[in-house]
């Protein structure tokens, strides 16, 4: 099987974080953005979704052999994001995975696992990342016969409304602990989340 692009939605405002910027935040040593992609680049080839430059983010991503894709209408929310990655996968792509950066607990073995669980021969469209109880989140892969659907989506959404009309042809992969659901918004959140690290 040919590699499965992973789409980087990266392009959101962090208007939870008080004038800082989620994904600039440093993880042992560097963005959690940078870290998220370089995530990603060992699972297939990666295509970032991001404001327009310059902006910080860019320089997150600097010597990194992953394609950007601006998105100058981030405003409208993550469906901006989705669909200009949509729209950025080479028309031969089977299927692609969705990640979104701001998820600090998420590993590449975490992303090969959903990756494995694929079987284009099975009936199921929709592949995701569940947390080890079993609730469904991050990373998602969507069939190519998907995508139309993906491109037409709006508002702040994300996939998820996709992912819900399918749920009859979702496979749930459940990966360590709480992985699959870690988002860090605010500040506060990522005080807690340093704190446990310790």
């Amino acid at each position: 099987m040919d590699k499965i692009p992973i789409l980087l939605l990266a392009a959101g405002q962090s208007r939870r974080m008080g004038g800082a910027d989620k994904l600039m935040q440093e993880i042992d040593g560097e963005p959690l953005l940078r870290r998220s992609a370089s995530i990603a680049m060992t699972a297939g080839p990666v295509i970032a979704a991001l404001p327009p430059a310059p902006h910080p983010r860019h320089g997150a991503l600097a010597g990194l052999d992953i394609e950007i894709v601006e998105v100058p209408d981030a405003a409208e929310g993550m469906n901006a994001s989705l669909r200009r990655a949509v729209a950025a996968l080479p028309p031969q792509a089977p299927a692609a995975m969705v990640l979104l950066a701001d998820l600090p607990d998420l590993t590449a073995q975490d992303l090969s696992h959903v990756l494995a669980a694929i079987d284009f021969s099975s009936n199921n469209l929709v592949w995701r990342g569940a947390t080890e109880d079993g609730r469904p989140g991050h990373p998602v892969v969507f069939h190519c016969a998907l995508f139309p659907e993906l491109l037409a989506l709006t508002g702040d959404g994300g996939a998820q409304s996709v992912a819900q009309a399918y749920k009859d042809r979702q496979m749930l992969v459940p990966l360590p602990g709480q992985n699959a659901r870690t988002d860090l918004d605010t500040p506060e959140a990522w005080a807690d989340w340093r704190a446990k690290r310790q």
